[in-house]
């Protein structure tokens, strides 16, 4: 490959365009107008802590890479050497297949097989579809198993309102629940608590100036149109990261600097939470030959 992320495809429609990654199907890019509204890096750079990255079939933490299936234990591979674990999934370094490219839209595959310590194949399907004011992204994950298999998703995009700085910018979360990280090794988790009465309530908007997290917010509230809505907002200009029903959880980050820019905002829809393959916690249960569907958008209010 040229270069870490591999080709690059551009999808636009009106003044709105994307670029998507062929390793690890990462968004790279999102603008509307020529202002940016996800932190971009590029071609030929990795993708800084995880920007735009796919996460499956798990996403963040796996404590010291180990787990359990059908009464087997499992081990994969080490991902993060300097905290013992592994960490965002299988897929992020594969090199995707491109399905289809339309002007507006790009969908493309890869299959998860014979990877130390995942036992069942998987096959996983993700279409960008970009429209003036928004991006939606759907993920697709089939079970070419013989046995039902618990998995999980996420994404990793870290989010700008064009060149304001992200402590100008207000977050909304409709999150009641939190489950902050212990320790250096960010694992485990605290004990889940109510947001209420706490720093990390951002269900009425909170300025993130001051603001420290790589933290994980459950319990979210659904809108009328069943969706949740995660808030980025300056002035008169609101960034929806909406996520459909089953991405239950989001990660939020909030690291020094990203890309020379200061610091950022990572804003992470996520099915379930960090170690899930030994919690159970909201995995996904996909039976042999089937498949689930879910999906995630980014949009300019």
């Amino acid at each position: 490959m040229a270069n870490p992320t591999g080709e690059q495809f551009e999808i636009t429609r009106g003044a709105a365009r994307a670029v998507v990654t062929e390793i690890g199907a990462g968004l790279r890019a999102f603008e509307i107008g020529g202002v940016p509204y996800v932190e971009e890096f590029d071609a030929d750079a990795k993708p800084p802590m995880g920007a735009g990255q796919v996460l499956l079939p798990w996403p963040n933490r796996t404590k010291a890479g180990q787990w359990v299936y059908e009464g087997e234990k499992q081990q994969l591979e080490i991902t993060e050497a300097a905290r013992g674990n592994a960490i965002h999934g299988l897929t992020r370094h594969k090199e995707w297949q491109l399905l289809e490219h339309a002007e507006s839209s790009i969908t493309l595959a890869v299959d998860i097989a014979d990877e130390p310590g995942w036992p069942v194949p998987l096959h996983a399907v993700i279409t960008y579809e970009i429209a003036p004011r928004e991006l939606k992204v759907t993920h697709e994950l089939r079970n070419d198993g013989e046995t039902t298999i618990g998995v999980g998703v996420g994404t990793h995009p870290y989010f700008r309102i064009g060149d304001v700085p992200t402590d100008e910018l207000t977050l909304t979360l409709p999150a009641s629940r939190v489950r902050p990280y212990v320790g250096e090794a960010q694992m485990p988790y605290a004990d889940e608590q109510d947001v209420e009465d706490t720093e990390y309530d951002f269900r009425t908007g909170k300025l993130l100036a001051g603001v420290d997290l790589d933290t994980a917010f459950g319990s979210l509230t659904a809108a009328e149109d069943g969706r949740h809505h995660h808030l980025l907002t300056h002035g008169e200009k609101q960034l929806d990261i909406w996520t459909g029903p089953d991405f239950g959880w989001v990660q939020v980050f909030t690291p020094g600097d990203l890309v020379g820019r200061g610091r950022a905002i990572a804003i992470e829809p996520m099915t379930c939470p960090a170690d899930a393959l030994n919690t159970g916690t909201d995995l996904i249960e996909i039976p042999p030959g089937e498949a689930w569907i879910g999906s995630w958008g980014i949009r300019l209010a």
